[in-house]
This record gives C-alpha cells, sequence and structure tokens, in this order.
C-alpha cells in the first residue's frame, strides 16, 4: 500500500501527545498507535474525521500517497 499517515508530523506541529489525542478523539492508543506506525488496513471516516477535527486540519494532511512504498510487506 502507498498510503503513508503522517499523524506523527501533525502531532509534532501541534505539540500534543499521542495520549492526548487519544483522549480527545475517544479511540485506544493501541488504534492509534496501529495508525500512526502505517500498519492500519483502513481508516473510518468518523475516525479521520475526529483526527481532523482535533488536529485543526485536512485528511490530506494526515495521508500522502506515494508511488513507491519501502516501508509496507503487502
Amino acid at each position: 500500500m502507498a498510503i503513508r499517515v503522517t499523524l506523527d508530523r501533525m502531532l509534532l506541529e501541534r505539540r500534543m501527545s499521542l495520549t492526548e489525542l487519544c483522549d480527545r478523539v475517544g479511540i485506544t492508543m493501541a488504534n492509534l498507535s496501529i495508525l500512526k506506525t502505517g500498519k492500519a488496513k483502513a481508516i473510518r471516516f468518523s475516525t479521520l474525521d475526529a483526527l481532523c477535527r482535533e488536529l485543526k486540519c485536512q485528511p490530506a494532511d494526515l495521508l500522502a500517497w506515494t508511488e513507491e512504498d519501502e516501508n509496507y510487506d503487502d
């Protein structure tokens, strides 16, 4: 899969911890970690909406398409 999740960058820019984002969005640390590390195979629109709301960003700020993907074993 060539979709990369740039959640680390957004958290750094917003000076927000993963724990704080979990509390604000209402999802577990485990699920957010799976998303953050790029191991998620899908994301619900409601989760993406909540992340964008709390991080005050657009979906494209969290997701990026790349032609080649060296980090996944698909």
